[in-house]
C-alpha cells in the first residue's frame, strides 16, 4: 500500500493539511508517499490575488481549524492585492523538487507552501526553490536547473493528467493505493486529522 497525497502549492486548504500529513507521514514511515501537483490556479484564475475575495475569510478558517501560520509577509502580499498565482509555475517547481529527493516529496510539498504562506515568496521565482532546497539540505543547483529545464512542463501536464484520472477535483485530497495500479480509497479531502485518516487506513 502506498499513501497519494494531492494538492496545490497555492492552496490554502492544502497548507493547513501539511501538519497532518506530517503526522502521517512520521506514524508510518515504512508507507511510500507519492505526491502529485494539481492545477487550482491556471488559465483564466490567474489573476490578481486581489480577485479571490473569499481569501481571508478562508486562511482564518483555516488557521482556526488547523493551527497553520500565515506569516506577515503573506499577509503583506494579500494586502497588496497584485500578486498573481500560477498553479502551473508552482508545480514545476515541486516537480524539480521532488526529482532531487523523490523520498521527501510530502516533506518538501509542506516546505514549499511555507516558503509561500509563511515567508511571502513566489512560487514563479527559481530562487524560492534555491532557497528551500539550500534549507532542506538538497543540491540548490540541481532543483533550479530543473526547474527551468525546457522538459519540466511536461512533467506539470503529467501530474494534472494522473490527479485527474485519479478521480481529484479538489485540493488536498489524499489517498490510499493499492502500490500497483491506480485503484485508490480516500482518506481525506479538504481537512482531516492524523487519527482519522489512521483509522480510515486501519480499515483500508
Amino acid at each position: 500500500m502506498k499513501l497519494v497525497y494531492v494538492f496545490d502549492a497555492y492552496c490554502g486548504w492544502s497548507h493547513g493539511f501539511s501538519g497532518t500529513l506530517r503526522e502521517v507521514a512520521s506514524r508510518h514511515p515504512g508507507l511510500p508517499v507519492e505526491v502529485l501537483s494539481g492545477g487550482l490556479f491556471t488559465g483564466r484564475r490567474r489573476v490578481p490575488i486581489r480577485e479571490f475575495g473569499y481569501i481571508q475569510g478562508a486562511n482564518a478558517k483555516i488557521a482556526e481549524l488547523t493551527g497553520a501560520e500565515f506569516g506577515q509577509a503573506y499577509e503583506e502580499l494579500l494586502a497588496d492585492g497584485s500578486f498573481v498565482m500560477d498553479s502551473e509555475a508552482a508545480a514545476r517547481g515541486f516537480a524539480a523538487l521532488r526529482q532531487v529527493a523523490p523520498d521527501r516529496a510530502a516533506e518538501l510539498a509542506t516546505a514549499l507552501q511555507s516558503a509561500f504562506y509563511v515567508d511571502g515568496h513566489s512560487l514563479s521565482e527559481a530562487a524560492t526553490y534555491r532557497t528551500v532546497a539550500q534549507a532542506a539540505g538538497l543540491d540548490a543547483d540541481a532543483v533550479v536547473a530543473a526547474f527551468e529545464a525546457p522538459d519540466a512542463q511536461a512533467v506539470v501536464r503529467a501530474d494534472f493528467r494522473r490527479a485527474a484520472e485519479l478521480g481529484v477535483t479538489g485540493y488536498p485530497t489524499l489517498l490510499a493505493g493499492d502500490g500497483g495500479g491506480d485503484s485508490v480509497a480516500p482518506l481525506a479531502y479538504g481537512h482531516a486529522t492524523a487519527d482519522e485518516v489512521d483509522e480510515r487506513l486501519a480499515a483500508h
